[in-house]
């Protein structure tokens, strides 16, 4: 996997508005990258309402956050609607940046890995939390990071 103090892999994915998402455009602010395994299951719903009942937190602090599963840019517009999320999930369908990110797979590589990426203003990995259970613990323990980071 990815390590702390290394540059975050560039990418280009298509946001639920159908709009492109490229890393390299995000610069000059923090983001939080979160991988999840698929929308609208339990764990997923569980960590996308926390980092939605925290998305001001996040933005106070200076960071956007990003979600990325394999699913479809049609099952992430739902799953946001459903749920009312105000950040873009990412549609990675092939799985190229979750490989990108050396996300693991996990229950015996049953399923698709749930890691959590905090990036810095330079495009520097600071911080990665990987969990598949405990998943709205991705949301308060990168908070923490974030939170320490800009002091």
């Amino acid at each position: 996997m990815l390590a702390i103090g290394q540059s975050a892999p560039d990418f280009t994915l298509t946001t639920t508005t159908g709009a492109a998402f490229r890393l390299a455009e995000q610069r000059g602010r923090h983001l939080v990258l979160y991988f999840y395994p698929k929308d609208d299951t339990p764990g997923c719903t569980a960590e996308a309402c926390s980092f939605r009942d925290q998305y001001e937190d996040f933005l106070a602090l200076g960071a956007d956050v990003v979600g990325i599963s394999s699913d479809s840019e049609k099952s992430h517009q739902k799953f946001t609607q459903k749920h009312r999320l105000p950040f873009p999930l990412l549609a990675d369908t092939d799985g190229a940046v979750r490989k990108r990110y050396e996300v693991p797979r996990a229950l015996l590589g049953l399923l698709p890995g749930r890691v959590t990426f905090l990036i810095d203003k330079e495009g520097i990995i600071r911080y990665i939390f990987n969990s598949l259970s405990g998943a709205t613990d991705h949301v308060r323990k990168t908070k923490e990071m974030l939170t320490a980071l800009v002091g």
